[in-house]
């Protein structure tokens, strides 16, 4: 055991050395320094290699001459340009070494802007490799200067095994290969260039006839227009209005042909027409351009599946040392459990209760006592005897589960004397989360078995948490949030959190433009105030029409369906179409919003939770009162998934879990989880607010979205009306209402509220408007306002004073 500690102090010791290595390489300012450095260094070795060509033969004497100060140099940067020029040049490469300093350069420039390490690496070999070729092709010359060293000497080595004609060949097909592959050459492409270059060359004029058609009409010769000689007795331009008519067919031909021979005499050609000639061109038919593969196939051969995460390409997750580690490991006590399992037998025989079999299941907090009855003792019997083996076993929060759904034995659960804390670390680190395949991953914490809890939030499809103040509830939702941000990138997901106590949620502020979903022209990502919570919510619903709209015109069923439709390119961006991200509504104190919105707040909610799941709406809604007037009969239909802490009153149990059981939970993050079937005990996994401040503070620090993602914008039925004349308060529907006014010749707010579907207050609000603007008269009881517009024209007029 010693010897296990040392070795953990030492790797413990190491790590902060190399991570601070690491960190210092990765400093952008470390970055930026290193990138001008190479920019620098790379007009260095150009200005010193240009010298180079013009000073070499002066500069050969002082090579090896470098520390002696009285002998100088004819190279612009010095002894140290001519050092680096000869060895680069004269003993490398020759002219081909200038492709060094550029690679230099754009590898700072990479470094500088961030470009990706893939893209430096592919310059590079690309670099070396045309390097290379120059130099091997210049050693033909036997020129040292032109080709370096390294050229000659490969060009001499390489004719040795291939001849001068071999390694020309060789050197030709390197060439060919790297022009096919960077410019993507195909002998199909070069046909097409050719034929489309023989067609503007030698556009053709005339289109093939049939023989009896060429026989029939006399023509100068195969390139010239036909030209046909018709007599008529009418006058020019009586004759050109009936060419207008005439078309190139062999039966209109022959028509006048044979009347041509019936009449000779009788129609005398005038001296007008003698010599005047209708020439027909015959446009050639040219067929239309089809293709060999599907468009959208051709767009993902080309340019590979669209990608969502594209633009923040470099974003990292957050790594898993943020979160705190505890000592997880569960310790049985054997003592602690035959004592138990004593009392709980001696209980039940005290009641004339036999068991067969006992079985114990250690878990973090809770430990499942599994028995087997006797033949022929009733449940029920048991089931009632709950209190009873509480008292027995002097322990708080006995719950007896009879029977275990999918076993034949009953479940008497009972707390460990010493518990066990459930990281978030242990459970966003495993195996069971970091592979879930699920849209949606949540951890929510362990079981009894002490295996990870991970559920699917796209399937539940919303999540409805209860639990009394200070049992677990904001650090549930901090484990669900948390869960997603370590595995949903911000293209994927977006969240809108309502925190109506407006302490819990404020951390989110920080990753507010890359995983925040806001209204249009809001300063607070984080939403507090009940008027804005309506209108976002109304906002949403407006948003899930839209995407319905879309999810039609795409013909698919789902968000998951039109997601993939849409990365194969197969829907048009023209046309509307965009990635969809999921939508998660987090509100934090629900029976807050019912007893101060109520039905504004629960009507939208109701609809979200009916419709919104197939277009990757989610709802995850917490209280800290599960009462019948906050948690109405449709909330709890469209939630099937719900999520118990400890409650105070096993009325508060049913109404959050239709079963008692949630006021029997210890606390501290005990919970009891459904989705419509049967009940899990869960132990939350705990996550504290610093912990919670370093995701943010990670995802905060890196370059993000120019904005939070935008909901459409929602008017509500009172949003910008006065009674002034002010044009710039007034209502976004002024001119629609004058318009329907106007056209009716009535001025009345009923009519407005059924040609606009507006309610009375905005309505009247509008009628109010319109009559300090003079469009309509003043009140006048129980009859209808005077329009003091006549019609439409006069009102256009009207609106076009107003603004000049």
């Amino acid at each position: 055991m010693a010897k296990k500690t040392s070795t953990k102090k030492t790797s413990s010791a190491k790590k902060p050395k190399f991570q601070g290595l690491k960190a210092f390489f990765k400093n952008r300012q470390t970055q930026t320094v290193a990138g001008l450095f190479l920019i620098v260094f790379a007009l260095f070795l150009i200005i010193a290699f240009f010298s180079f060509f013009f000073s070499w033969q002066e500069d050969q004497s002082t090579l090896n001459q470098f520390a002696d100060k009285t002998i100088k140099s004819k190279n612009l940067l010095g002894k140290i340009g001519t050092q680096l020029s000869d060895f680069f040049i004269f003993r490398g490469f020759g002219l081909a070494a200038f492709i060094i300093p550029v690679l230099i350069f754009l590898t700072g420039i990479s470094i500088l802007f961030k470009v990706s390490l893939k893209t430096i690496v592919k310059n590079w070999n690309w670099g070396i490799l045309f390097m290379l070729w120059i130099a091997i092709s210049f050693g033909f010359a036997s020129n040292k200067i032109l080709s370096g060293i390294v050229g000659f000497e490969l060009n001499e080595y390489l004719q040795t095994f291939l001849g001068s004609t071999g390694l020309t060949l060789s050197l030709a097909f390197i060439l060919f290969s790297y022009l096919i592959i960077k410019f993507k050459i195909t002998p199909e492409k070069v046909i097409a260039q050719i034929r489309s270059k023989k067609k503007e060359s030698n556009p053709v004029d005339e289109a093939p006839q049939d023989e009896d058609f060429k026989d029939s009409y006399p023509t100068k010769s195969n390139e010239e227009p036909i030209e046909i000689d018709l007599d008529t007795t009418k006058k020019t331009s009586e004759f050109e209005l009936s060419v207008k008519d005439l078309k190139p067919t062999i039966s209109n031909f022959s028509d006048a042909k044979d009347s041509k021979k019936e009449q000779p005499e009788t129609v005398p050609k005038p001296k007008e027409a003698e010599n005047e000639e209708v020439v027909i061109d015959v446009e050639e038919l040219s067929e239309e351009d089809h293709v060999t593969e599907n468009l959208s196939d051709r767009l993902v051969k080309d340019f590979g599946e669209f990608d969502p995460k594209l633009e923040l390409g470099n974003f990292k997750f957050p790594s898993l040392n943020l979160l705190k580690q505890y000592n997880e490991s569960i310790s049985i006590d054997p003592e602690e459990l035959e004592a138990n399992k004593n009392k709980i037998l001696e209980t039940l025989k005290n009641y004339k209760i036999g068991i067969d079999k006992i079985k114990a299941t250690v878990g973090p907090t809770i430990t499942l006592y599994e028995i087997v009855p006797e033949a022929g003792v009733r449940i029920s019997k048991i089931k009632n005897l709950e209190d009873d083996i509480a008292l027995s076993l002097s322990a708080l929060g006995i719950r007896i589960i009879a029977p275990i759904p999918g076993k034949g034995t009953i479940g008497i659960e009972v707390p460990n004397k010493k518990s066990t804390i459930v990281s978030m670390h242990s459970v966003i680190s495993s195996n069971k989360f970091q592979e879930s395949q699920m849209e949606l991953p949540i951890a929510l914490g362990k079981t009894i078995s002490n295996e990870t809890f991970v559920v699917d939030l796209a399937k539940m499809p919303h999540l409805l948490m209860a639990g009394a103040t200070g049992q677990g509830k904001s650090v549930g939702l901090n484990a669900v949030l948390a869960s997603l941000l370590y595995k949903k990138h911000p293209a994927e997901v977006k969240f809108i959190l309502v925190d109506p106590k407006k302490v819990e949620l404020t951390l989110f502020n920080k990753i507010e433009r890359h995983y925040l979903a806001k209204l249009p022209d809001t300063d607070d990502a984080i939403i507090t105030d009940t008027t804005k919570v309506i209108h976002t919510l109304n906002s949403l619903c407006i948003e899930m029409d839209n995407r319905y709209d879309l999810l039609k015109s795409a013909m698919v069923r789902n968000i998951k369906e039109y997601n993939v439709k849409f990365k194969a390119r197969k829907l048009n961006p023209n046309d509307g179409h965009q990635f969809l991200p999921y939508i998660v509504l987090v509100i934090d104190e629900f029976a807050d919003l019912i007893m101060t919105a109520g039905k504004e707040v629960e009507t939208p909610i109701a609809r979200l939770a009916q419709l919104a799941r197939a277009i990757g709406i989610h709802l995850i809604v917490a209280t800290q009162r599960p009462s019948v007037n906050v948690i109405t009969g449709i909330i709890k239909a469209n939630f099937p998934a719900r999520i118990a802490f400890r409650v105070t009153s096993k009325i508060d149990s049913r109404t959050i879990l239709d079963a008692s059981g949630a006021d029997q939970l210890i606390g501290r993050g005990d919970l009891l989880y459904t989705a419509g079937n049967d009940i899990q005990r869960i132990q939350c996994a705990f996550i504290d607010t610093p912990e919670v401040e370093k995701i943010t503070d990670f995802i905060g620090s890196q370059r993000a979205y120019a904005e939070a993602y935008q909901l459409p914008e929602y008017v509500g039925e009172e949003a910008g009306t006065t009674l002034d004349n002010d044009i710039s308060e007034r209502d976004k529907l002024f001119r629609e209402a004058a318009e329907v006014i106007v056209t009716a010749q009535q001025g009345s707010a009923s009519l407005l509220q059924r040609k606009l579907k507006l309610g009375y207050n905005r309505a009247g609000r509008l009628i109010d408007q319109l009559e300090a603007a003079g469009i309509v008269g003043g009140f006048e009881g129980s009859k209808a306002r005077q329009v003091l517009i006549s019609d439409l024209v006069a009102l256009d007029q009207f609106f076009e004073n107003e603004q000049s």
